[in-house]
């Protein structure tokens, strides 16, 4: 379990879409991080937004755009782990945008009910 104390905070910009050869590419950022033993993550899909092409992407749009929706996926931990899959990650990652910001954790508490569920 990831302790107190600094931390490195990885964000991962790509759209819902981007395919890869499994399938969607950030079914593959889970399934990556979760196999390189990253204490948890999470994926978030965006009502909209737009990136370096500058067209704007909207999830009630009814066409093409509505499918083509930003994902954020977040995760955090020890700065020495994060740094030694950075490497992979950035292979794996083939259209996006990969951020790390220093952090530190304060506190990180999981109750045995929700573990053994």
């Amino acid at each position: 379990m990831l302790q107190a104390g600094p931390a490195l905070k990885v964000t991962v910009h790509l759209n819902q879409d981007t395919g890869s050869t499994q399938g969607f590419l950030y079914e593959d950022i889970l399934r990556f991080l979760e196999k390189r033993g990253i204490d948890g993550a999470t994926a978030l899909r965006a009502h909209a937004g737009f990136g370096s092409h500058h067209r704007l992407h909207r999830g009630d749009s009814g066409d093409v755009n509505g499918r083509h929706l930003p994902m954020i996926i977040y995760f955090v931990d020890e700065t020495e782990k994060v740094r030694g899959i950075l490497p992979d990650l950035l292979t794996l990652v083939t259209d996006g945008l990969i951020e790390a910001h220093p952090t530190e954790i304060l506190k990180n508490l999981t109750t045995a009910e929700k573990v053994l569920a």
